[in-house]
């Protein structure tokens, strides 16, 4: 049978084991919640990042066609002058 200081270190040990136990759960749910929060940003920022590049690719592709039209305008209103003149 034990001793009263053997029962008392017995107990003192596991209710230290168990509140390490319980902490240590506590910390995991939070490092996981920490985790998806952090997963949903990232996704959000890969979004974000992606339609500025479709929307910078978009006006690279539009910027040869427009300067032409840019040219033929000046083109226009040079013939214009030179008819007013």
């Amino acid at each position: 049978m034990l001793h009263n200081a053997e029962a008392i270190l017995v107990i003192i040990t596991s209710t230290t084991l168990s509140l390490f136990l319980v902490a240590g759960i506590v910390v995991l749910v939070l490092i996981a919640r920490v985790l998806k929060a952090v997963h949903r940003i990232i996704e959000h920022a890969e979004r974000v990042v992606e339609t500025a590049g479709t929307a910078a690719e978009m006006l690279r592709n539009a910027s040869g066609p427009l300067a032409f039209f840019k040219v033929m305008r000046n083109i226009m209103q040079s013939v214009e002058k030179m008819h007013k003149s």
